[in-house]
């Protein structure tokens, strides 16, 4: 990266730290396991996942979580890493077996691939709706989308 393209990149980094007043929830880093008080997934997921942002843990062994935007319906969530094969998918790839944070709630959850078209289509509708824009690749053999539900 040539100097300009740095300063720019750590220009555009401190102003996002600046504006979210180092809020945590808003910062893409990763970290490692989720603290909060265990909870019970809800019958219905709709409204737990109104937040648009939550914090995903994978890699039992050595935790590792993200924080990403979701989508909630009813009986499951989705979460979306595009076509990038990123560290939490490579770790849900090894167990599926998550943990997710909404708030002060941490969930038990069991993450899967989405490989049919028409699942996928309704969850990039919600995401539309949610974000005000659709996903960016829309392949379902391309991209990475994940559902979560109750262990």
């Amino acid at each position: 990266m040539n100097y300009c393209k740095r300063s720019l990149f750590s220009m555009l980094v401190m102003g996002s730290l600046l504006t979210s007043g180092c809020s945590s929830g808003w910062l893409p880093f990763s970290s490692g396991q989720l603290e909060g008080v265990p909870t019970q997934a809800p019958a219905d997921w709709t409204e737990v996942a109104a937040k648009e942002i939550i914090q995903l843990e994978t890699n039992v062994d050595e935790p590792y979580s993200v924080n990403l935007w979701v989508i909630g319906e009813p009986t499951h969530l989705y979460v979306f890493a595009g076509a990038s094969r990123a560290a939490w998918i490579e770790h849900i790839d090894k167990n599926p077996n998550i943990r997710m944070k909404i708030e002060d709630a941490i969930y038990d959850l069991v993450a899967e691939r989405v490989t049919d078209a028409a699942e996928f289509e309704r969850f990039a509708q919600s995401w539309e709706a949610k974000y005000g824009r659709r996903p960016r690749n829309e392949n379902v053999d391309e991209t990475y989308l994940m559902r979560l539900t109750a262990r």
